[in-house]
């Protein structure tokens, strides 16, 4: 037998285990597929950044733009007591030393939305971080209570103009549904919950070290950082801007805002200034800006249903889920920080805690908010989004609860910690579904004016939360108010008890709007919500 003969029993084991060309490009162009699908899922990088470094940097900034009005908030909470002692405060000075940066932020950020229109989403976001800069590092000189709350009012307008031009920029980047935009956008989610959380760490720290004031400067050194970054690694606008003129600047709407200040303004200043008023809630002043505000709520909501172009479309609460979804955080809003204020005043007055100390013991809020971010950004495409905000009620609910049970004598590790864990799987949750069915489910042209409603809605309601939980207060420290039963020997506790079970109250009507909810799954690759 010649060498170049291969023996039968070997040509046929070769025909066996050779593959025949046109199997090698079938299963070369599956695996292709496969790859090419797994990626689409997860959504390429987008074009206008040249690395990944700077599309995280470019996340980062716009999150901090989202957190500049949290963080303020933040900051002046852990500090009530100590600027209080400084300054002289009453409470309602106390109050809107929180209250005014939310009144503001939420009235003007409309507005904002149709400037960074006209001037541009990148100057709009580098302006406002250098400006917050500026206001912050006054802010630390101011001598009285009302210079202070005017420019804690003034910083919260600044945040206002950073969120729309940010939230703006990260819908045109990340279009495309996918795994890549939903952690994307839990990321800038997080900026509310966290940074309010972070502000409160940060300011404890810099108040223990070095005054109140440090607080404030501390905010003007990162806000500075953050605007000369924003100018390197911010993708640079690209969208052709209008010419400036009559016809647009009636677009503005500019008596719409008006109202939005004068009325949500009065009605919560009538609200936290109730009880302290020389004849209480009979005093004249005091229900004539009550009657006042609500009045002038009223006709900013005629004025905007026939306006040509109104800052607040009343067509968009047409769309049953984003009004439920919308009610449910608003809810959530009226609670959230107003209670958190008012557990680091009990911190302060009644277990006589430090600014550090509060700072710390307030920390679990933060450590939580990043693991419920991570988490939703990794699970909202996979998991039942109504079950999401079950969840997020429930927490909060309970959360309340917990606090409203918290005694002079009760152990943090039994009532406050719990209650703070629960307090962020509630304020994550509930937001990062929200903005998902912005981002998501509703139409192109109704993206950027549901965003900017759902900004404005839970600020402005913030500051209600606000005048409401501080009239509660009031009349419960005045009155004779949880002081019998479970409270019985606790003189100091039933002005903070009552405050959370206002809170909780708030939290528990949410529960009944989710019952009405029907949306599934938000996010997926090339998927939308399911409604």
């Amino acid at each position: 037998m010649s060498d170049k003969t291969a023996p039968p029993a070997m040509a046929q084991a070769d025909n066996h285990t050779s593959t025949p060309p046109s199997d090698e490009k079938s299963i070369s162009t599956e695996a292709q597929v496969a790859e090419e699908k797994k990626a689409d899922d997860y959504g390429a990088r987008p074009e206008c950044f040249r690395n990944t470094f700077q599309e995280l940097l470019f996340v980062f900034i716009a999150t901090m733009a989202m957190a500049m009005n949290p963080f303020l908030m933040g900051a002046t909470t852990v500090i009530p007591e100590i600027v209080a002692r400084a300054l002289s405060m009453n409470q309602a000075e106390i109050t809107w030393l929180t209250a005014s940066s939310s009144l503001a932020s939420g009235s003007f950020l409309l507005f904002f939305g149709r400037i960074a229109d006209l001037f541009g989403q990148k100057p709009m976001i580098i302006a406002s971080f250098l400006l917050f800069s500026i206001f912050s590092l006054a802010a630390g000189f101011a001598r009285t209570p009302i210079s202070l709350d005017v420019l804690n009012g003034i910083l919260g307008l600044l945040s206002a103009a950073a969120v729309p031009p940010a939230q703006g920029k990260m819908s045109k980047i990340y279009g495309k549904p996918s795994r890549r935009k939903n952690a994307a956008f839990a990321c800038f989610s997080s900026g509310n919950p966290v940074g309010f959380a972070a502000g409160m760490v940060f300011s404890g720290i810099a108040t223990q070290l070095l005054g109140w004031r440090a607080s404030f400067w501390l905010l003007a050194i990162i806000y500075l950082l953050l605007g000369v970054a924003a100018f390197f690694c911010v993708p640079a606008d690209t969208a052709p801007r209008p010419a400036l003129s009559l016809p647009l600047l009636r677009q503005l709407d500019p008596l719409g805002m008006l109202l939005t200040v004068s009325g949500i303004g009065m009605f919560s200043a009538a609200l936290s200034l109730g009880s302290s008023a020389p004849e209480g809630w009979r005093t004249p002043y005091v229900l004539v800006t009550l009657a006042l505000g609500f009045v002038l709520i009223l006709v900013f909501v005629a004025w905007e249903s026939f306006y040509p172009f109104p800052l607040m479309p009343m067509y968009i609460w047409r769309d049953k889920n984003f009004s439920l979804l919308m009610a449910i955080l608003t809810l959530g809003f009226m609670a959230f920080p107003p209670a958190s204020f008012f557990i680091a005043l009990f911190f302060q007055r009644v277990w006589g805690f430090s600014a550090l100390s509060t700072a710390v013991h307030l920390l679990p809020l933060a450590i939580m908010g990043v693991i419920v971010n991570v988490f939703a950004g990794a699970f909202l495409h996979r998991i039942n989004n109504k079950m999401l905000m079950f969840v997020g009620a429930g927490s909060y609910t309970l959360s309340f609860i917990l606090l409203g049970l918290n005694k002079t004598s009760s152990s943090y590790w039994a009532f406050c910690f719990p209650s703070f864990l629960l307090m962020v799987v509630g304020a994550d949750l509930e937001f990062n579904v929200a903005n998902m069915y912005v981002m998501t489910a509703l139409g192109p042209d109704q993206q950027s004016i549901a965003g900017g409603i759902f900004q404005t809605v839970t600020r402005l309601f913030t500051t209600v939360g606000f005048g409401v939980i501080t009239a509660v207060f009031d009349a419960v420290r005045e009155g004779e108010g949880l002081r019998r039963g479970y409270y019985k020997g606790d003189e100091n506790v039933g002005p903070y008890a009552a405050a959370f079970w206002y809170a909780t109250a708030a939290a528990g009507v949410s529960l009944v709007f989710v019952v009405f909810l029907s949306v599934g799954t938000q996010g997926g690759g090339g998927r939308k919500g399911k409604t």
